[in-house]
């Protein structure tokens, strides 16, 4: 019985060494099974490369995945992953990624520099919607909306030049979050400072005209070591005359929500005196919106854990309405509407959007058509407001990092009434402008 055993394992190697396919691999076996031994039985406790391969399975694409080893498909060859809580080890899963996104994100930034634009959609390019809408195949408000789509798709990014009283801030500063107002003809600000905290600031946009795109900002020594979680235009006095922040609580200090008047940055109206500055005691509030609507006159609404709170900043008066989740995101209705909730399913769903963990926010434009969002990879992705459709993958500028995600604003007047539909963009000290062509 031993010996019938013998002989089969025999005839398996002779067939093995006469199989042509495996003496084309074979070198490619042994390699793998010398990657999966541990360093000990290996006697390379030392070396942070594991055996070399040759042509085979593991030098192409598809090569296996070891654990603890990483396939370079540019040397064609494994390397054994580090422990991560060194940040001097070179190889990491969380580095590794990190290489790839940067690869991915300069090629996508050469490919926008050479102007090699991709169209969202076959055969979209403004001499074919023309053809269409001349034939009455496209009636004239899909026309306009494709019109649109097809600019939006050839977006071309400028930098804007930023004029300050101190030019030195503007250097060091990074930009944290902006938001346009209702005009589109000022950008508020809030700047992370080098030495901690954050500070404020307006931006003018009346100057965003090119070819030269320059703009003044408007700052306040105004600094705060809280984290702004939430920000919006607020209408007390007239249109947009103050800013509403969220600020989040540190230490024994609760969070609140703070009134900032415009005019402590400038004066935008002749004789303007300054505005109402208020705080409301309001912990744990992620995100915030103003009252544009007449029967909820003076009113902000914030949303909390399962709840949302509407504060009237005259009175003081608050009520509270409860929620089945965590409000992130809530806006006034202009009118009285009723809802129908009895459709549960989903109905439109946005592909590509990447975040797992940081609040972003999302900003709809009915107007355009558009729906914008800057994921947590740092890619600002543009869809169709109509059918999903993604129009627009922007790649961040700078190199994609945790605490440099870009925040961006869009408007189909960029500067004022006579102004360019545009998105703008901020990250790091940089502010970018991406026009239509």
């Amino acid at each position: 019985m031993h010996k019938n055993h013998r002989q089969n394992r025999r005839r398996v190697r002779r067939g093995h060494q006469q199989n042509p396919w495996f003496r084309q691999h074979g070198s490619d076996e042994r390699c793998n099974t010398a990657a999966q031994q541990s360093p000990q039985d290996s006697g390379r406790a030392d070396d942070d490369e594991a055996p070399s391969t040759s042509s085979g399975t593991a030098g192409s694409s598809s090569a296996p995945d070891l654990p603890g080893y990483y396939f370079d498909p540019e040397k064609k060859r494994y390397f054994r992953l580090l422990p991560g809580h060194n940040n001097c080890n070179p190889l990491t899963k969380e580095s590794i990624r990190h290489k790839e996104m940067e690869s991915k994100r300069l090629q996508l930034l050469e490919e926008e520099d050479k102007q090699k634009k991709k169209i969202a959609r076959m055969g979209f390019n403004a001499s074919s919607l023309l053809q269409k809408n001349k034939l009455g195949f496209l009636n004239a408000t899909s026309y306009c909306r494709l019109a649109h789509e097809l600019r939006v798709s050839c977006m071309q990014r400028k930098k804007v030049q930023i004029q300050s009283s101190d030019p030195s801030a503007l250097a060091s500063d990074r930009f944290n979050l902006i938001l346009a107002d209702t005009n589109s003809d000022r950008l508020f600000t809030v700047n992370d400072v080098k030495v901690g905290g954050s500070k404020y600031g307006i931006i003018s946009l009346r100057g965003l005209k090119t070819p030269s795109l320059k703009v003044h900002m408007h700052e306040n020594l105004y600094f705060t070591n809280r984290k702004v979680n939430s920000v919006c235009w607020a209408s007390l006095n007239h249109l947009d005359s103050h800013i509403l922040l969220c600020l989040m609580g540190i230490a024994e200090t609760p969070g609140c929500a703070t009134l900032l008047p415009a005019s402590l940055f400038v004066s935008s109206h002749p004789g303007e005196r300054p505005g109402m500055l208020c705080s409301f005691r309001i912990p744990g509030a992620w995100s915030c919106a103003w009252s544009l609507n007449i029967q909820a006159n003076n009113c902000f609404s914030t949303g909390l854990s399962r709840r949302v709170l509407v504060t009237n900043v005259v009175t003081g008066h608050r009520q509270s309405f409860g929620t089945s989740s965590d409000v992130l995101a809530q806006q006034f209705a202009l009118m009285i509407k009723l809802w129908d909730l009895r459709t549960t399913k989903c109905i439109r769903q946005y592909e590509g959007h990447v975040n797992e963990y940081a609040y972003l926010p999302l900003h709809v434009h009915e107007e355009e058509g558009i729906v914008v969002a800057v994921g947590q990879d740092c890619y600002t992705r543009i869809w169709s407001f109509h059918d999903a459709c993604l129009l627009r993958t922007i790649p961040s500028p700078h190199p994609t990092s945790k605490s440099d995600i870009p925040s961006v604003a869009f408007s189909s007047r960029l500067g004022g009434f006579r102004g360019a539909p545009g998105l703008l963009m901020a990250v790091q000290q940089d502010l970018y402008c991406f026009s239509y062509s």
